[in-house]
């Protein structure tokens, strides 16, 4: 006698098998640190709800913002700079130590951004300078560890750099050349008021990258600052060092700076 076989299943029930879907990872918890009571309730407002993040806590002087940090362990700390009694700057070294902290202020000092980035702050944002898709790019970026700086604060360092240049630049006088003609002298002096850079022919996209380039930034870190891809960056860079003749970032920021 034949063992009784499971019945065959019909039609109906060949219907493929699929994994079910990835759960969507928690929203970011996030510390809002401002004393400035409208621009807490307008962070909260906008990042709360959101199926990505979400304001766990507030905060209105830095002691606040460790307190806080402490009792509720925020994914991410945004912060601001100027705030009575202990500011953003005092507590930003005892904060990194609890969460990632992303600077979020109306400040584009120079000494700020920079003192704030040299004490461990994953990103640096100016507000009027990102909508609310790039805010949350952004905190997500800095808690993975990748950093983010506004154009503002860009700026500030840029800057910074521009006038530390003249410390390490030493002229030398020129050489001498039979080929010199006053044709191809006129080629090498832009006229007055005339930015030597000018001779690079490079567009105003890619001079605000050769800036970030020349301040020591990663393609990363310049995608982040300028909103763009990585890839992005890549072609730009691409088309620069052409222009600058250079193979290397080291070569195309020396010439960029005038020292070579």
């Amino acid at each position: 006698m034949r063992p009784s076989q499971p019945p065959r299943p019909s039609h109906g029930d060949l219907r493929p098998e699929f994994p079910p879907p990835a759960p969507a990872p928690p929203p970011l918890r996030l510390l809002v640190a401002d004393d400035n009571p409208v621009v807490r309730a307008g962070l909260t407002a906008l990042l709360t709800g959101r199926p990505d993040t979400t304001v766990v806590a507030e905060a209105g002087d830095g002691r606040e913002a460790y307190e806080a940090a402490v009792q509720h362990r925020p994914d991410v700390i945004l912060l601001d700079v100027r705030m009575p009694g202990v500011d953003g700057i005092s507590a930003l070294p005892h904060l990194v130590g609890l969460a990632p902290v992303m600077m979020l202020t109306y400040s584009h000092e120079t000494e700020t951004v920079r003192e704030a980035l040299r004490l461990g702050a994953g990103g640096y944002l100016v507000h009027g300078e990102f909508t609310t898709e790039q805010l949350v790019r952004a905190v997500r970026d800095v808690r993975e560890g990748r950093p983010h700086v506004t154009p503002g604060a860009a700026k500030a360092l840029l800057s910074d750099l521009r006038r530390d240049a003249p410390a390490y630049m030493t002229p030398q006088p020129a050489a001498v050349s039979e080929d010199f003609t006053p044709s191809t002298l006129s080629q090498l002096q832009p006229s007055m008021g005339q930015s030597f850079r000018s001779r690079f022919r490079l567009s105003t996209r890619e001079a605000e990258i050769m800036d970030l380039i020349a301040s020591g930034m990663t393609n990363q870190q310049i995608a982040a600052a300028c909103f763009i891809s990585e890839k992005t960056v890549k072609n730009h860079i691409n088309r620069i060092f052409a222009k600058l003749h250079s193979t290397t970032r080291s070569q195309a920021t020396a010439k960029w700076l005038g020292v070579a």
